[in-house]
C-alpha cells in the first residue's frame, strides 16, 4: 500500500503524523512525503530542507516530493491543486494526510483547501494537527506509543526550528508530546495521534485500501 503525507512546510508532516507513517513504513507500506515549500521565512531554507531529509530517513519515507513555492503564500489556485493531483496520479496512494482546514497559518488553510478538492476520488484522506490547529476534535486516533521517541527524533532533527515556538520554556519537541498525551487520553492509551477523517472506508472482513 501506498501512503502520501502532505505538509507546507519541512517540519509540518513531523508534528502531525509521523508517528502513524512510521507504523506504516514498519509494517511494509511504502511512505511518501510532499512538501510545498523550503520553509524559507523560517530560516535557511537550504539547512531546513537538509533537517527534513534527515527526519524523513527516520520515519522510513521513500522520498521527499519537493515544490518551490514560496514560504508563507502558498496560492489557491488550479496550479496549486493540479500539484496534488500530480503526485497522487505517480504514487496512487491509498491514504492521503494532510493538514488540517482550520489553522491560524495560511499555508496550512490554503493547503487543506487545495487537497480537499485534489483528493476528492481518494477514499481515505485524513487532517492531522499542528501546533497552530484551532477547533481540532479529531474522530480517528492512532496508538503510536511504541513509536514515540522516535516521532520526537524526527521532530530534532529540524534542529534550527527547536526553540520556534513562542512559548518560554517549551520547545516543539514538548508541544508535541503533551499533544500526544492529550490524544492518547481521548483515545484510552498512553500516546495516540488524531486526525480528522474528510473520508474514511472501512472495509469489514478484508484490509482497508
Amino acid at each position: 500500500m501506498n501512503v502520501l503525507a502532505i505538509g507546507a512546510h519541512p517540519d509540518d508532516i513531523e508534528f502531525g503524523c509521523a508517528g502513524t507513517l512510521m507504523k506504516y513504513a514498519d509494517n511494509g507500506h511504502n511512505v511518501f512525503s510532499m512538501v510545498f515549500t523550503g520553509g524559507g521565512m523560517g530560516g535557511s531554507q537550504s539547512t531546513r530542507q537538509r533537517e527534513a531529509e534527515d527526519a524523513a530517513r527516520k520515519m522510513g519515507v521513500k522520498e521527499i516530493l519537493w515544490k518551490n513555492y514560496p514560504d508563507t503564500e502558498l496560492p489557491l489556485n488550479k496550479a496549486l491543486i493540479d500539484d496534488i493531483e500530480e503526485a497522487i496520479s505517480t504514487v496512487r496512494p491509498a491514504f492521503i494526510f494532510v493538514h488540517h482546514k482550520d489553522d491560524t497559518h495560511q499555508d496550512h488553510r490554503v493547503l487543506a483547501q487545495a487537497a480537499i478538492s485534489a483528493t476528492r476520488y481518494i477514499r481515505n484522506v485524513l487532517f492531522y494537527e499542528g501546533p497552530t490547529s484551532v477547533d481540532f476534535s479529531p474522530n480517528v486516533f492512532v496508538d503510536v506509543a511504541s513509536h514515540l521517541d522516535r516521532k520526537m527524533a524526527t521532530l530534532a532533527a529540524h534542529a534550527s526550528q527547536l526553540e520556534k515556538t513562542n512559548i518560554p520554556g517549551l520547545n516543539i519537541v514538548d508541544i508535541a508530546r503533551a499533544v500526544a498525551v492529550s490524544r492518547g487520553i481521548q483515545a484510552r492509551t498512553t500516546y495516540a495521534e488524531g486526525f480528522v477523517s474528510l473520508r474514511l472506508f472501512i472495509n469489514v472482513g478484508q484490509e482497508v485500501t
